[in-house]
């Protein structure tokens, strides 16, 4: 992930001209780079802070670790018992407890995480949220299926009787799925928008490659397994 830094409006001009003049480039060319001049305005600092002599402690025991920014709002937590989930003002329960880190906006809201879940066998989990609902996210569950999704922004809706706050847990579709089977079998889906997955990509027990198109109902109309078809 990269992370933005404040570029001054001749700088960002100078970059995109220089983009856009790269398309016009031979091969052999050298690439055009932002001036030194242009460097000068958006560094910080020549000797940043890498490395610290001596630590105050070699270890450190704590239940919580708050990390917070200039004006004390609560940026990052790190903990056994990871606090229940802050959106927009309002603390909502936690389906089950999350050791791990979690991280916070400049408004103090969740969005994101990871740690280990405390559900029977133990699991692993990493999320990004949109701001009321999971954006991203990864699970390893006990079973040894692994899971990756992407999940479509809800509208973000406001609600009166919570003080015209965000309602978190809008209904959205997962739009993207991929996954691995507790007993080896790899697949992607894509969803519409109601939720309902229309393409699947996946390797059959034969070990052939196949291309599943699905109806609304779920059902898998056409098959797609040039291998499979061969005599």
């Amino acid at each position: 992930m990269r992370f933005a830094i404040a570029v001054p409006a001749a700088a960002v001009a100078s970059c995109l001209a220089f983009a856009s003049n790269a398309l016009a480039q031979s091969g052999d060319a050298p690439p055009r780079r932002p001036s030194v001049a242009a460097l000068e305005q958006v560094i910080a600092t020549r000797t940043p802070e890498t490395r610290v002599e001596t630590p105050d402690q070699d270890r450190i025991t704590a239940r919580r670790i708050d990390i917070v920014d200039e004006n004390g709002v609560i940026r990052m937590t790190l903990a056994g018992q990871t606090p229940a989930p802050i959106i927009d003002g309002i603390q909502y329960k936690r389906a089950f407890n999350v050791s791990g880190l979690i991280l916070y906006d400049e408004k103090g809201s969740e969005r994101g995480g990871f740690g280990t879940a405390d559900v029977d066998g133990g699991m692993a989990v990493l999320a990004l949220d949109h701001p009321a609902m999971d954006a991203i996210g990864w699970r390893v569950s006990p079973d040894g299926a692994v899971s990756f999704s992407i999940n479509q922004a809800p509208p973000l809706i406001r609600e009166p009787a919570l003080g015209d706050r965000l309602v978190p847990g809008v209904e959205t579709a997962t739009r993207i799925r991929l996954d691995v089977a507790a007993d080896g079998t790899p697949a992607i889906a894509l969803a519409d928008k109601a939720d309902r997955p229309r393409l699947r990509l996946t390797v059959t027990p034969e070990g052939y490659g196949a291309i599943e198109f699905l109806n609304a109902a779920g059902e898998v109309i056409h098959t797609l397994a040039p291998e499979a078809e061969r005599p």
